[in-house]
């Protein structure tokens, strides 16, 4: 049993944290630019390099695994595939279905409209709207190399949970008035979807790879700018002070910090990681962090299109809400995730 455990220890450190990685930017940084990795620029440029390199590694590789499983779930195949369910059943199985056909923020507005006007309940759609964006495979074992696979768990139970609770309230709440009249007209497609082989498969993975990193590349660049800055040049007691474990306010502050920024979840990472090692608490963080992947203001106005002013205003009262809940718990857990 140890042996089994050393060795998942050696893949998970050197697969998803990338150790071999780590040494070798340490010894680029080192030898060949002749730089202190205790000094602020040296521990800078290695923490920008090392996460770069590492991110876009990952991310190519499990967008292409993804992708070529997202094949077989055709925007039509997910609504047929949510149409045999009802109830809180339903809305399970959308948050679900969400973690395997990972469409960020702003993406999944059109398949809300698809699904309405095919006629799956709100609550339902709102569940996939939800789930889509926050909790995919790829986010999952990031986090994993980033943190540790109690963190990626939990924070899994934690996407699904809400994306679950969110979608079975706006359905209890009936707010079907408040879905603009045309959405309810404009019907998907219900036609079957011409079945690929392997080779199409692997084509189409490779080209959904090459196409969502050439959308979030500049996004991630950010994302590890800006952690380098927060891991290296901010003072620790400045952090401390809006975002610290002693702030009572800590989540809500990140929380709200997060909304009206845009950014895919793979460029918040490196952000996260940097205010984790400054001492902000891990709820704190990821806090941030989902409140910039779920109600991002880009999609927030193009969901402004689709649904009335009521219906927006509850939808990110219930996710800003759900957010701020799923902080304040993982810190108060914070011990059971080191």
């Amino acid at each position: 049993m140890s042996l089994l455990k050393s060795f998942c220890g050696i893949l998970n450190n050197q697969l998803l944290k990338m150790e071999w990685l780590y040494q070798a930017v340490q010894a680029l940084v080192e030898r060949v630019f002749g730089l202190d990795m205790s000094t602020r620029l040296g521990g800078s440029i290695h923490f920008f390099l090392y996460d770069t390199a590492k991110i876009f590694i990952l991310l190519s590789v499990l967008i292409f695994v993804i992708s070529f499983v997202q094949s077989y779930f055709p925007p039509e195949r997910t609504r047929a595939i949510l149409g045999r369910f009802n109830g809180i059943t339903a809305n399970v199985s959308a948050a679900l279905l969400g973690t395997v056909t990972p469409f960020c923020s702003c993406s999944s507005i059109p398949l809300f409209i698809g699904f309405i006007g095919a006629g799956l309940p709100i609550g339902v759609t709102f569940s996939f709207l939800i789930s889509s964006p926050l909790v995919d495979l790829a986010s999952i074992l990031l986090l994993a190399g980033i943190f540790n696979w109690k963190i990626a768990l939990a924070y899994v139970v934690v996407g699904l949970a809400l994306a679950v609770t969110g979608g079975t309230l706006i359905s209890k709440l009936r707010l079907e008035k408040y879905v603009e009249p045309f959405v309810f007209s404009n019907r998907m497609a219900v036609a079957d979807t011409p079945q690929m082989d392997w080779s199409a498969r692997l084509a189409f993975a490779k080209e959904q790879a090459m196409e969502i990193v050439h959308k979030v590349w500049l996004y991630i660049i950010i994302g590890v700018v800006v952690g380098a800055l927060i891991h290296n040049w901010i003072p620790e007691n400045i952090i401390a002070a809006i975002l610290g474990k002693k702030n009572g306010f800590s989540v809500l502050i990140a929380t709200l910090i997060g909304i009206p920024m845009y950014a895919d979840i793979f460029g918040t990472l490196p952000v996260a990681e940097a205010l984790v090692t400054k001492g902000v608490g891990i709820g704190t963080a990821l806090s941030f962090m989902m409140a910039v992947t779920a109600l991002s203001l880009p999609s927030m106005i193009l969901l402004k299109k689709v649904v009335k002013t009521k219906l927006l205003v509850i939808f990110v009262g219930i996710v800003t809400l759900g957010i701020t809940l799923i902080g304040y718990l993982f810190n108060a857990l914070g011990y059971w995730f080191i």
